[in-house]
């Protein structure tokens, strides 16, 4: 299949990543039989997805969940760190799955299935591009759940802030710059954390944070 590789095209440029071809070839097709769209590449593993991602430029990204080498969510993860503008829209055998849920909170904006027709792809699309995003409701009563942050927590205010910039990666300096405070009150704030959630270390406090909602 030729592909479209003019940057200067108006259309929406869209890479598919899935590992099955007739899948993947069909949605290419289709999605090309609209004026408006341009599949400018398919790939088959996540990983020469993700190096081509600046050459390809796509502005929607049709991802398999589960694919050979890396899989689709941690895929997602990577394209968002990369191209944090890109939409992509997730292909799943089965909606009602925690895998889904997992892939929309790593950045997917929704999904479709792989029995979904030609309508139905277009349609999705047509969504996103409308800043719309296409799940089922229990799918997106959970994405909602997910950040509605649990009130009832035994941590202060500060300890709080600290604990969610540590989930951001943010280091123990960059903290204490970041709160006006001093490293050693950092490190304070964070025993005492360990010390209320009743672990031992930073993984273990994030885990059980993500889990209970805390951040």
């Amino acid at each position: 299949m030729k592909f479209n590789y003019n940057t200067l095209d108006p259309r929406t440029r869209i890479v598919i990543i899935e590992d099955n071809e007739p899948i993947k070839e069909g949605y290419a097709l289709i999605l090309n039989s609209n004026a408006n769209y341009s599949v400018v590449n398919t790939y088959t593993k996540a990983e020469r997805a993700i190096r081509n991602i600046n050459k390809d430029n796509p502005e929607i990204v049709f991802m398999d969940l589960n694919l050979p080498g890396m899989d689709g969510i941690t895929a997602i993860s990577e394209i968002m760190k990369l191209k944090p503008s890109v939409k992509v829209i997730v292909i799943t055998v089965h909606e009602e799955t925690e895998m889904v849920f997992d892939a929309l909170c790593a950045g997917a904006i929704g999904y479709i299935t792989k029995s979904a027709n030609p309508t139905e792809l277009l349609e999705a699309v047509d969504q996103v591009l409308q800043d719309g995003a296409p799940m089922s409701t229990r799918i997106a009563n959970m994405v909602v759940k997910s950040f509605q942050k649990n009130y009832n927590t035994p941590l202060s205010k500060r300890e709080t802030e600290v604990l969610s910039m540590l989930a951001s990666g943010a280091t123990y300096q960059t903290i204490s710059e970041g709160l006006e405070i001093g490293l050693e009150t950092v490190k304070t704030h964070v025993k005492n954390i360990y010390a209320k959630l009743q672990v031992r270390n930073k993984t273990d406090a994030l885990k059980l944070a993500k889990k209970e909602r805390l951040i």
